[in-house]
């Protein structure tokens, strides 16, 4: 009996004891079992439904869109390569305009007007005299098929002047998205590239509403698209006709950038332009355009050159179901803007 103490058959306090224990051990197994079945429920659930409504289900994609959205972070300061991702009202943006603001930098901004885009310029202008780099001296380069659209002439402010740089006639998109690099080349290397240390492009489409200072200095920036960011990569409207030129891998892309804002020092931006445009020039040959058109071969161009400083979407939004929350709305899309609005958006924005 020595051998099997625990065999003896316990009386009394002690054997009630016991008892107590024993049941207060089997309450405690089922409530741990209980939660671990919790945890194993909720880790087997099946993937977001927005993966499922890439190949699936259209209507549901935008709503599912969202949610993934809403679980990006809002503000991250780096890109994963150590480039700073620009927030304005940050102390990394305070920080970068004051390495800039004494320097005395003269910087170009660059639209392409053509066609019935020119009733747009006078709204692009005067917002830029109010916000881009304010305070800083500033050359307008406006390539144009139709001159006469910037009459009449608009009172600039100090240390800013407008050039106006004369184009062929462009009509439709298809040949403008065929041409609008080889122009940025041709206008870089003719007049531009002596001119200005660095050079913002954008779409004229737009409005400046609130300050875009120095901030954005960068050898090489591009801007985040406003409805991509805080998507996953497989979301990316990446080119993946394996024939085009613009092409982009399932293993390939960190973010997906917008060709309504991007620029940098002029010897970057004319080396992008040059290889977009070669791009674009190999793929007219095989009878192939991407479907971003010039976006799509952007992304492909910063692929393989990463941007030095990438732009947050509150330099390029619109207000969608998509587009990104952002702390400010600086640099507005009137044309995207316009399509998605109501009635009421759209008188508020002069649509």
């Amino acid at each position: 009996m020595a051998l099997f103490p625990f065999c003896k058959q316990p009386s009394g306090p002690v054997r009630k004891t016991r008892l107590q224990l024993v049941l207060y051990c089997f309450l405690l197994s089922l409530i741990i079992y209980f939660l671990q079945g919790r945890k194993a429920s909720v880790r087997v659930e099946s993937p977001h439904p927005f993966f499922h409504a890439l190949g699936e289900d259209s209507g549901q994609e935008m709503a599912d869109m969202t949610v993934v959205k809403a679980a990006a972070p809002k503000t991250p300061q780096e890109t994963p390569w150590g480039a700073p991702l620009v927030w304005g009202n940050t102390r990394n943006s305070a920080w970068r305009r004051a390495k800039f603001t004494q320097r005395g930098v003269r910087t170009g901004l660059l639209v392409l007007v053509v066609g019935t885009y020119a009733r747009f310029i006078q709204r692009f202008l005067s917002s830029a005299e109010t916000h881009f780099l304010p305070g800083q001296m500033v050359t307008y380069y406006i390539l144009t098929d139709n001159p006469r659209s910037l009459d009449p002439s608009m009172e600039l402010g100090l240390e800013r002047e407008l050039k106006v740089v004369p184009v062929a006639e462009l009509p439709g998109w298809d040949r403008l998205a065929y041409r609008r690099m080889a122009l940025l080349v041709d206008a870089i290397k003719n007049e531009i590239s002596s001119e200005v240390q660095y050079l913002f492009c954008a779409d004229i489409d737009q409005e400046f509403v609130a300050p875009v200072r120095e901030e954005i200095f960068g050898d090489l920036v591009a801007t985040l698209h406003p409805e991509l960011y805080g998507m996953p990569q497989n979301a990316f409207p990446y080119e993946v006709e394996e024939a085009s030129s613009a092409c982009v891998d399932d293993d390939e892309g960190d973010y997906y950038y917008t060709s309504e804002f991007y620029g940098g020092l002029v010897s970057e931006v004319h080396r992008l332009a040059q290889a977009c445009s070669l791009l674009i020039l190999q793929d007219q040959a095989k009878g192939i355009m991407a479907r971003g058109l010039e976006e799509s071969y952007l992304n492909r161009y910063l692929i393989d050159h990463r941007p030095t400083c990438v732009l947050s979407p509150e330099y390029s939004c619109w207000d969608s179901a998509l587009t990104a929350d952002v702390p400010v709305q600086r640099l507005v899309s009137l044309g995207r803007q316009c399509e998605a609005s109501d009635m009421k958006m759209k008188a508020q924005y002069r649509c």
